[in-house]
């Protein structure tokens, strides 16, 4: 997963857009009306059913969790109590204290005060911090409450909760505990009696059952009488958790998960594998920020230490390695873990120098495949059978690292991790990666040292437009069968309207065609709580009391419980393409940077002048796009001088514009970044920028933005210096663009690339006796299409069975309307040729049985 804080904003546009968004439904029978049929266009499929085409594995389509958008805590895991162990600090976000979420609560004439410390009265080394209660007497009770997250705890009438704490007092007979649900003063519930006695550490549990339902409950617990009680790991869980588990996960998302019948869980990351202190915890000055490390996860829960999460919250380990291994086994996937290489990324870029370092984290890993796979006799195999699991999990694949833009330090230490495995467990895959994005100095270094290296598979991540996966369905077709294998981990299309999955489902065909060189494949993120994300789109939303899936979720589900065993080789026609020119305004902007332009101009390829400004006067001709930096004419030039402020284009000039050449100076003044120098500017959507110094002055790329969403087109290691006045020239002829930087070629590209609409892949069920044709039709039109089967084809039944999703491609699934939903139909007169129309912007799945 790739951190915020870049330049291309390509998630910032995204979540606007997201926002924006209004969901609709335009839905279309199986065979389009009249009208509709009349504006089909015409394709045709053939499929060679006697071709012999690539294997698909069962465990081809996965899912990859990590948590951000708060995923776990909060989310998957179950625990409905927030800072639990009283453990938040301003480390994990400015705004924590160790009170977070708690506030205190009296009744009649009681009073005292609670506060935290941390001191030798604490339950335990790991998790160092507790609340103390200092009683004050009198009629009433006095204690604390907890709102849960976000707008409380949800409660259900007649559902049962799960309660414990662990409690001390210093009171001889004993100090009474209150535990009541509350919306507000108002009981939900009948509340729990218990009565914490001795002065030593000790757990107490019990059950309430909610008699009222409520999405803004609290959790109390009060004490009543004189002296001092003292307080840890406030815990309550429903205790209809996933398949009843303790310790459990939230039911509704761990149920949608498995519906999608993954074929491998990829956990726990993402950025938080890679990023801050590698150390371990070591109390008492232990470092709050470090990469997620296995062993602090496993274990009693009240013994797990606490984390800064890399998202900016607090993790609690709750969810930890143990829950992991046996929630894949729950929903029959193959559970796919992710450690830390001692070189960051996201952002961070730090590779540790440490040899001492690098051999723990080195036996960290091959412990962690004893945990997973060893006897009971083993040392790390009996901890996994005392945690309730004495049967090995069966760890297969493990890969090493995320995202690392330090690709020579990267593998330096990947090799280590490599050969200490192979060397003990031959039979582990260990699995690389490239980088944070699909192209790229980073990828074609990473990919050359994989190579090289004759690596068994390496992990792929991209974000980018829905023009980008239209265009690049193909990308897998030219790669090496010879080489390394290849594990898409992450990727999306940066939004979550029907045409970002319209996008991904046609891009997903290409997959599956190449399915004996993308062994893995996984859309990300997985989960998002809706009042705290950090990341758009993911897959499956949710809130305190429901949870939904995405489009993309629909169209994920529909690939995943529709896979197939092999490829049926098969061929389609495409859509015309229709081109022209490059067209568009030009722009100017900056991403938290202050920066002077000066001596604007364009001028046609014949020379004719378009449109200059030297800025001798105001800036009455330029639009200000984004609404936002501050911009101003000084000095005879045009300065943005916000430092902070995120994509301030001002745009200029005609959207009709093509064929010109783009001349203009730039100088930085401060700032983290450089300049964004845009052209072919049709909307605030839709253009291209060549952002020069981004990603904090480490990358400089052209990107193309269609819709807000940006696809990378080229890429250089260029740098912006401060006080220097740089020359900048943009030629634009036909779809080639040419880039000079101070009178030197910079680098051109050829924008033509097509976005096929009309994709499809065949696949073959081994168990029905089914041929499965899967078409997206991601256009306006309907398609009307032949469908070839070839002669020698058994065909068993003159009916088929059809899945369909259809809508409007900027519809959206809520938590009250899912639009996009399968519809299950059937189709008849199915022979070895036939004709069927596949409806605009949709996705469809025919099941034909052969004999």
């Amino acid at each position: 997963m790739r951190s915020h804080g870049r330049s291309g904003g390509r998630l910032a546009l995204a979540s606007a857009a997201l926002a924006a968004l209004t969901a609709a439904l335009v839905v279309a029978p199986t065979e389009p009306p009249a009208a509709a049929r009349a504006q089909a266009a015409d394709y045709s499929i053939s499929v060679d059913p006697a071709g012999v085409g690539p294997a698909i594995d069962d465990s081809m389509y996965g899912v990859f969790y990590e948590d951000i958008n708060h995923a776990a805590d909060g989310g998957l895991y179950a625990e409905l109590v927030q800072n639990r162990s009283f453990e938040y600090d301003p480390a994990d976000n400015r705004a924590y204290t160790p009170l977070t979420a708690w506030q205190e609560t009296a009744s009649g004439a009681a009073s005292g005060t609670a506060r935290v410390v941390d001191d030798d009265g604490r339950l335990n080394e790991r998790n160092r911090r507790y609340l103390r209660l200092d009683l004050d007497g009198g009629d009433g009770r006095f204690g604390v409450a907890n709102s849960g997250y976000n707008a409380g705890i949800a409660v259900r009438a007649g559902r049962t909760y799960d309660f414990s704490v662990w409690a001390r007092t210093d009171r001889p007979a004993g100090t009474p505990l209150g535990v009541e649900l509350r919306d507000g003063t108002t009981p939900l519930g009948t509340a729990l009696r218990v009565t914490a006695r001795g002065d030593r550490w000790t757990k107490y549990t019990g059950t309430l059952t909610a008699r009222t339902s409520s999405d803004a409950g609290r959790l109390a617990v009060t004490a009543g009488g004189s002296g001092t009680v003292r307080l840890d790991m406030v815990s309550l869980f429903p205790r209809d958790t996933y398949k009843g588990q303790p310790n459990g996960l939230r039911k509704d998302l761990a149920e949608k998960i498995a519906a999608l019948q993954p074929g491998f869980l990829r956990f726990p990351g993402g950025c938080l594998v890679n990023t801050g202190s590698h150390e371990a915890y070591e109390a008492p000055d232990f470092e709050r920020k470090r990469s997620y490390q296995w062993k602090d996860t496993i274990g009693p829960v009240e013994q797990r230490p606490v984390n800064a999460n890399f998202w900016g919250y607090n993790q609690t380990y709750g969810l930890g390695y143990y829950e992991y291994f046996q929630y894949a086994e729950d929903i029959g996937a193959m559970a796919l873990p992710v450690v830390p290489a001692l070189v960051t990324g996201c952002g961070q870029n730090r590779a540790t120098d440490d040899p001492e370092l690098l051999r723990r984290h080195i036996q960290d890993t091959l412990d962690l495949i004893e945990f997973a796979n060893g006897p009971v006799t083993s040392t790390w195999g009996r901890k996994r059978a005392r945690m309730g699991h004495p049967r090995p999990f069966g760890l297969t694949h493990l890969e090493v690292g995320n995202e690392e833009n330090l690709p020579d330090q990267f593998f330096a230490r990947f090799t280590e991790f490599r050969e200490a495995i192979e060397a003990k467990h031959p039979d582990i895959t260990v699995i690389s990666n490239s980088g944070p994005d699909d192209s790229g100095a980073t990828f074609d270094r990473a990919w050359q040292l994989n190579r090289d290296a004759k690596v068994a598979m390496v992990d792929e991540h991209y974000y980018n437009s829905p023009q980008w996966f239209l265009e690049n369905n193909e990308r897998y077709d030219a790669y090496d069968r010879q080489g390394p294998k290849v594990f898409l981990g992450e990727y999306a299309s940066l939004d979550n309207r029907f045409s970002n999955a319209l996008a991904e489902a046609a891009y997903m065909t290409g997959l599956e065609r190449n399915a004996d060189v993308v062994k893995l494949a996984s859309y990300a993120p997985l989960l998002a709580d809706t009042n705290d994300a950090q990341w758009r789109p993911n897959m499956i939303w949710f809130d305190n009391a429901t949870s939904w899936g995405s489009a993309s979720y629909e169209t994920q589900k529909l690939f995943m419980n529709n896979v197939g065993d092999e490829v049926v080789p098969s061929r389609a026609s495409g859509t015309p393409a229709a081109s022209g020119p490059v067209t568009g305004a030009v722009g100017l902007s900056t991403w938290a940077t202050a920066a002077a332009y000066d001596d604007v101009s364009v001028t046609s390829a014949d020379g004719a002048n378009l449109f200059a400004d030297d800025f001798s006067g105001d800036d009455s001709r330029w639009t200000r796009a984004a609404g936002t930096g501050s911009w101003s004419v000084r000095d005879g030039a045009y300065v943005q001088s916000d430092a902070a402020a995120e994509n301030t284009l001002v745009t200029a000039g005609d959207p009709a514009w093509h064929d010109y050449d783009l001349k203009l100076k730039a100088t930085k003044q401060s700032g983290k970044e450089g300049f964004l120098i845009a052209f072919g500017v049709k909307d605030t959507g839709t253009y291209y920028w060549w952002n020069l110094g981004g990603w904090n002055n480490t990358r400089s790329v052209v990107e193309k933005a269609v819709g807000g969403a940006k696809q990378t087109l080229i890429e250089r290691g260029t740098t912006i210096e401060s006080g220097r006045t740089y020359d900048v020239k943009v030629q634009v002829r036909g779809r080639q663009v040419t880039l000079f930087l101070d009178g030197q070629e910079w680098g051109s590209f050829t924008d033509d690339k097509a976005a096929e609409p009309f994709r499809q892949v065949v696949t073959r069920d081994k168990a029905t006796d089914e041929l499965v044709v899967k078409v997206v039709n991601a256009q306006d039109a309907a398609a009307r299409t032949t469908i070839d089967l070839g002669e020698d084809t058994d065909i068993a039944s003159s009916t088929a069975r059809l899945t369909t999703l259809q809508g409007a491609p900027d519809a959206v699934n809520t938590p009250t309307d899912q639009p996009i939903r399968p519809r299950r139909s059937t189709l008849g007169g199915v022979d070895n040729t036939f004709t069927y129309t596949f409806p605009a912007h949709s996705v469809t799945f025919m099941r034909i049985r052969t004999g």
